[in-house]
C-alpha cells in the first residue's frame, strides 16, 4: 500500500506541475508570461496578456488536472485519492521544472474539490465567482474561497477531508502573501489591470 500511496502522490504532482498558463501563452506567441505582471503563471496573470481565451483556459486546464489526478489515481489505486490530491497541488504551487516557482493554486483547489467534496466546490466556486465580481480582486476572492474549502468540510461533517483541506487553504493563502503586502498597502490592482 505505501507502494502506491507513492506512486499517486508522484501521478498528481506530475499532472499538478504543469505549467499550462505558461505553456499556452508561449504557444499563442505571447512570450514568457512570467515576464509579465506579477510573473505569475496563473490565469490572473495570463489574462494580462490581452486574451481572455487563453485566461479562461488556463484556469480550466490548471482545476482539470488534479481532477484527473485524483480520477486517475483512484481507479488504479483505490483509496490513494488524497494523496494525489496533495501531490497536485504541490506540484501546481513548486513545479520542478519551473524551479519551484508555480501558481497560487485557487482554481487547482477547486479541481481537487471537485471529486472529493462537489457540494464544496460548488459553493467554492460560488465564493470565487461571487466576490471577485463584488471587489474585483482576483486575490481576496481567490484566499475567501480557498478558505471555504475547509469550511465546508466541516459543515457537511466530512471530518477525514478537514485537516487536509485545511492545510491546502493555508498553503493557497502563503502562496498570496505578495498579495496579502500589497492589500496592506492599498496597491493591489483590480482585474483588468495590467501591472499587479
Amino acid at each position: 500500500m505505501k507502494t502506491e500511496l507513492l506512486l499517486a502522490l508522484a501521478l498528481g504532482y506530475l499532472l499538478g506541475s504543469i505549467p499550462f498558463g505558461l505553456v499556452l501563452t508561449r504557444l499563442a506567441g505571447k512570450g514568457d508570461v512570467r515576464d509579465i505582471g506579477s510573473g505569475n503563471i496563473g490565469a490572473t496573470n495570463v489574462l494580462r496578456t490581452g486574451s481572455k481565451l487563453l485566461a479562461a483556459l488556463t484556469l480550466i486546464l490548471d482545476c482539470l488536472k488534479a481532477t484527473a489526478a485524483i480520477l486517475i489515481a483512484g481507479r488504479l489505486w483505490h483509496g490513494t485519492e488524497n494523496f494525489a490530491a496533495a501531490g497536485a497541488l504541490v506540484g501546481h504551487l513548486y513545479p520542478v521544472w519551473l524551479k519551484f516557482k508555480g501558481g497560487k493554486g485557487v482554481a487547482t483547489l477547486l479541481g481537487i474539490l471537485i471529486p472529493l467534496l462537489p457540494v464544496g466546490a460548488a459553493i467554492y466556486a460560488a465564493v470565487w465567482i461571487g466576490l471577485l465580481l463584488l471587489v474585483r480582486l482576483s486575490s481576496v476572492a481567490g484566499m475567501v474561497a480557498a478558505l471555504s474549502a475547509p469550511v465546508s468540510a466541516a459543515i457537511l461533517g466530512e471530518q477525514l477531508l478537514l485537516p487536509m483541506l485545511l492545510a491546502f487553504a493555508l498553503l493557497v493563502v502563503w502562496k498570496h502573501k505578495a498579495n496579502i503586502a500589497r492589500l496592506k498597502a492599498g496597491t493591489e490592482p483590480k482585474v483588468g489591470k495590467k501591472t499587479e
